[in-house]
Formats: structure tokens, C-alpha cells, sequence
């Protein structure tokens, strides 16, 4: 069975054989039971979880059935190799076209469970039918044999007890059908003596000696019976006696194994271990293989970010050319990178390769590092441009100079820079007086109409 919403049901008779593979969605605890029941009687009910579910345990109890588990959960690739090496089985044992195969993960599941348990009594289920083969003994018999065998019944002993039943069953016929022979014999008397045309007279004495007669050959009849069955019990004893040492044989070979089973997994184990212990250290060696990497990738970025700043300091000694320190990315993130990496200062000449993102608290923050200048490639935002301006930290337009731009490092001649920050700050006076002009020209106008609004009121 596989539990759930869908109900997954899978029948396997005692001898391997698929009786059903089918799925129910939403049915009644009772419908089902009389689905089942419908196959015959309940055996087994298979699970393929090792805790069987409580839908399961109260399905075994209501058809007094044992339940079978895995000792670990089936995993979905095994129960599918399972269920497909077994229908494979199945349909070439019996010549049949392929009627049960699963529907949906539900049937599956069920059929997978099924197949587990059959497979771990099958051995069992074929001995039996081995050992009963000198014996006269029906379908049902056999049947019986293996419940009792699957309800931990050992062979030996079911086997004997279907024997016994026969023995006994056949004994009280035997009786049965002696005294159904007296009674024959006393009835035809009886019919004899009322039958004159014979010409025979019986007396009781006669009677009497029959009968006796009978009895005696009655006794001597059982007793050679209760010799052949002590013969067969006799013979039955020293087979399971003969039975019993090959157990005993059997447990000393199990016994052996088991020995060589532990020591088989003490040097799995051992070899385990070992191969953790290698993967340990093989994980500690790539470890630091990788911080030596990185470790020599950062020596060599400082080597050169050196370099670049020895480039940079002596072109601040030669006082002809200036250096540019690059910010790739108007950004808070960009500014900080390009601080650390230029270690801008007080004084320097940045160039921003892309105004876009930058605002008002970008620019405040470039402020106060204290910058001489800001070269642009784009245009830059009013929030931006208005805050250098304020702070009177002239904007140079890239296309309007000289900058040559080397290996990540750029260059501007002290000449170039100069005339075109003289060209800002002029800009900016023009821009000033302008504003200036306008406020003044506001503020006549605002008197004048005050002294309008005086004169009016007088």
C-alpha cells in the first residue's frame, strides 16, 4: 500500500504473480478493505518507508495481517529499477502482455513495496515448495504452509503440522468407516433372518462372533496404521534431526560470514577514514593554494598601483604637467574605490568617465577631499553641477583640452589646465554680475512699487 489522498494498491500472490496495480483517490476506508478482501485473504500488507504509516498499521490490524518494511526508506530511482527488472521478470515468466503497469507514482510506490517484501520470503517460498514435493499435498496446503512459514513459523515445523492434520483426518475416517461396516454387517444379519427363502438360520451367538470378528479386524487394521504413523513419525524425527544439524551448519557459515562481514566493513571503514583524512588535507592544500593566489594576485596590484603613484609623484616634482587621477563611476562606491586606489588629496585634478548616477552628494563628497578641478567626458546633472559651482570647483570639458591618457593614467599640461579654469572663473564672474544685475533691477522694482502703494494709500 501507499497511503495518501491517492491510495496506491499493489496484490502479489504467494507465488510472484501480479494479481492487481491500481490507485484510488478519496475512498472510504471500507471500500477499500472490501477491494482488498475481494483478491483473498490477506497475508502481508507491504510499505515502502521503514515507519510504516498509521493508515498502514490499521489496515494490518482490521485484516489481521503482519507488515513488512524496508530497513531504510526506497529511494524513487531504486523502487523504479525495481518495479521495471520485475515486470520484465513477470511478463516473460508468463507469456502475458503488459496489463499491470503503473499508472501514477502511487501505484508504483505500492507495486515497488510489494515486490520488496515478496523478494525478501522468496527464497523461503521456493524452499518450501521444494521439500513438498514427495509429499501428496494440494494448492491450499501449500498455501498454508507459507503463511505459517511468513508468520516466522519455522519450515520444519508447518510442514509438520498440515502432515499431522492429514493423519489425524485420515485416522477418523478409518474409525468412522469401520463402525459404518459393523453396522452393515449387523443391518444385513438382521435382513437375513427375516429372509425365510434363504434357508439359513443366524442365531444371536453368530451375531455376536461376527461382530466380533469385525472388532478384531478393526483393531488390527488401526493398530498397523498407528505403527505406520509411528514409522512416519519416527522417520519424520530423523529428518529433523538431520534438519537441525544443517541449521546448525547453516548458523556456523552465518556465523562465519558475519565475522568476515565486520571485518570486511572494520577495513571499509579504516579505508573511509583514510580517504576523509586525505580529502581534509586536499581540501587544506587547495585552500591555501588559493590564498596563495590571491595573496600574489594583490602583491602584484600594489606593485603596480606603486609604480603608478612613483609616476604620479614625479610628475608633481616636474611642476610642467599634472597628474589626473581617474573615477570611473560618479558613485559613492566609485569615489571610494578611486580614493583608495589614486589616493586623492587635496589639490588633485580628477576625471570622471561617467557622470551618470552622480548627484548633488556625490559631488559634496568630492568637495570636500578638497579637489582643484573635475574633467567631464558627458554632461554632467544640474543637482551636481550646481554644487561645484557653489564651491567654485571648476568643470573642464574633456574635448576642450590636452589630456593624454596612458596605461590607466592620464596627464594634463599645468598651461591647458590653467587657461581653461581662468575661462570657468571668468564664466562664473559673468554669471555672478548677470545675477547680481537681476537682483539689483528686483529690488528697484520692489521699491518702486512700494512707494506706488505708499502714494496711493496717502
Amino acid at each position: 500500500m501507499d497511503p495518501g489522498l491517492t491510495v496506491g494498491v499493489a496484490i502479489i500472490d504467494l507465488d510472484g504473480n501480479i494479481i492487481v496495480v491500481d490507485s484510488f483517490k478519496e475512498i472510504s476506508k471500507a471500500e477499500l478493505i472490501n477491494y482488498i478482501i475481494s483478491y483473498g485473504k490477506t497475508v502481508l500488507i507491504a510499505t515502502d518507508v521503514q515507519t510504516p504509516p498509521k493508515m498502514v498499521k490499521k489496515f494490518a490490524t482490521v485484516l489481521n495481517s503482519k507488515i513488512n518494511s524496508p530497513y531504510k526508506d526506497l529511494a524513487i530511482g531504486s523502487k523504479k529499477e525495481s518495479v521495471e527488472n520485475y515486470l520484465k521478470e513477470f511478463y516473460g515468466r508468463n507469456g502475458q502482455k503488459f496489463n499491470y503497469l503503473p499508472q501514477n507514482a502511487h501505484e508504483r510506490d505500492a507495486l515497488a513495496a510489494a515486490i520488496h517484501s515478496y523478494k525478501n520470503y522468496q527464497q523461503k517460498l521456493q524452499l518450501i515448495e521444494r521439500r513438498i514435493q514427495n509429499h501428496d499435498l494440494s494448492l491450499k496446503d501449500e498455501d498454508e504452509i507459507k503463511i505459517m512459514v511468513i508468520n516466522d513459523i519455522p519450515i520444519t515445523k508447518a510442514i509438520d503440522k498440515v502432515l499431522n492434520k492429514h493423519a489425524s483426518s485420515e485416522l477418523l475416517n478409518n474409525l468412522k468407516s469401520s463402525s459404518r461396516s459393523q453396522d452393515e454387517v449387523i443391518e444385513k444379519s438382521e435382513i437375513d433372518l427375516d429372509r425365510p427363502e434363504i434357508g439359513t438360520i443366524i442365531s444371536k451367538n453368530n451375531m455376536e462372533e461376527i461382530k466380533k470378528d469385525e472388532t478384531i479386524h478393526s483393531v488390527s487394521k488401526l493398530k498397523k496404521q498407528l505403527r505406520s504413523l509411528d514409522k512416519q513419525k519416527r522417520n519424520l524425527q530423523k529428518r529433523n534431526r538431520i534438519l537441525e544439524d544443517k541449521l546448525r551448519q547453516y548458523q556456523n557459515e552465518i556465523l562465519n560470514l558475519e565475522k568476515k562481514i565486520e571485518k570486511l566493513n572494520y577495513q571499509f571503514s579504516k579505508d573511509i577514514l583514510q580517504k576523509k583524512e586525505i580529502a581534509t588535507k586536499n581540501a587544506i592544500i587547495k585552500g591555501l593554494q588559493e590564498k596563495y593566489h590571491a595573496e600574489k594576485s594583490l602583491r602584484k596590484q600594489l606593485e603596480e598601483n606603486l609604480h603608478t603613484i612613483k609616476g604620479i609623484r614625479a610628475l608633481e616634482l616636474s611642476k610642467k604637467a599634472l597628474p589626473v587621477k581617474i573615477i570611473d563611476a560618479f558613485t559613492k562606491n566609485g569615489i571610494r574605490e578611486a580614493s583608495n586606489y589614486w589616493n586623492i588629496k587635496q589639490g588633485d585634478v580628477v576625471l570622471l568617465r561617467n557622470s551618470e548616477g552622480g548627484g548633488s552628494q556625490t559631488a559634496s563628497l568630492l568637495v570636500q577631499m578638497g579637489i582643484k578641478a573635475v574633467i567631464t567626458t558627458d554632461i554632467m546633472s544640474h543637482q551636481a553641477e550646481e554644487v561645484f559651482n557653489k564651491n567654485m570647483v571648476p568643470i573642464v570639458e574633456f574635448n576642450r583640452i590636452n589630456l593624454k591618457i596612458k596605461d590607466e593614467f592620464a596627464v594634463i599640461h599645468n598651461d591647458d589646465l590653467d587657461r581653461e579654469m581662468e575661462i570657468w572663473n571668468n564664466k562664473q564672474k559673468n554669471e555672478q554680475k548677470k545675477e547680481n544685475k537681476k537682483k539689483m533691477l528686483k529690488l528697484i522694482d520692489e521699491y518702486r512699487a512700494q512707494r506706488k502703494r505708499t502714494a496711493d494709500n496717502s
